[in-house]
């Protein structure tokens, strides 16, 4: 992390928003929280409008804070929303970026929410892959602490003509239960390592505790959701090295 950053007393407010729910805090200049997770309900007709309507209800439960940092389950590019399946059409082409600057007077990042969540868990050595197991599937993937963004495993053919997401999505542990949905997340495992050859698979999102129980290999770490929310701060800090600390920043 940067000394002026540290000397300053920067916070940054850590946004999830998710299929299911969105989630603030405010990080210390050292990644820490200084307040409890709030976390609403996403609306059932999840659009832009209704759910930074949810999210100005958040920012009213936060503490001070200097920056912004946003995960966003779709691709992200310069602060634009590319896509959302599992949120609305009205997303595709949205600059959310503009809308938490707008909202909150402070400078805003936004990345899609499986970077955001890798950046908090990885060691920052080798390569590190990250699966987020929710409302849908996540996927990010790191070279020595570097990201290689908007990696979208998830709308890939896994099986039967059927993607990752058909198959370990939430609607799908629902409609399979616990015992397939663990062994089509064996298999698809199984196959991204075969695909990738990562050092370390990271499997982290709302269902990751669920997935803990599937036997998997021992490359393979479960982490808490809230690292959805501590990866924020890298947005800004910039990338683990194998040093351990954040570098770089712009």
């Amino acid at each position: 992390m940067r000394e002026s950053d540290l000397a300053s007393g920067r916070r940054t407010l850590a946004i999830d928003i998710g299929g299911s729910g969105t989630k603030a805090l405010v990080l210390d200049p050292h990644g820490k929280p200084v307040n409890k997770k709030v976390r609403r309900p996403t609306p059932e007709e999840p659009t832009p409008d209704r759910v930074l309507a949810v999210l100005d209800r958040i920012l009213d439960h936060q503490p001070p804070y200097d920056r912004v940092a946003a995960g966003f389950p779709g691709v992200v590019r310069n602060g634009i929303t590319l896509t959302a399946v599992n949120l609305h059409p009205e997303w595709i082409g949205f600059n959310l970026g503009h809308a938490l600057r707008e909202r909150t007077g402070k400078p805003a990042r936004v990345a899609n929410d499986a970077d955001v969540q890798g950046m908090a868990v990885i060691s920052g050595k080798g390569l590190e892959m990250v699966l987020t197991v929710g409302t849908g599937l996540g996927s990010s993937l790191y070279m020595d602490g570097q990201l290689v963004p908007n990696l979208e495993i998830a709308h890939h053919v896994f099986r039967k003509n059927k993607t990752y997401e058909d198959c370990l999505g939430n609607a799908a542990f629902e409609r399979i239960g616990r015992r397939k949905w663990s062994r089509h997340l064996r298999k698809a495992v199984a196959q991204l390592d075969g695909a990738f050859n990562y050092d370390r698979l990271y499997i982290g999102g709302g269902n990751s505790r669920k997935a803990a129980s599937a036997g998997l290999p021992g490359n393979v770490t479960f982490v808490s959701n809230i690292a959805g929310l501590l990866g924020g701060i890298y947005l800004w800090d910039g990338p683990r090295t194998d040093s351990g600390p954040p570098t770089g920043a712009s």
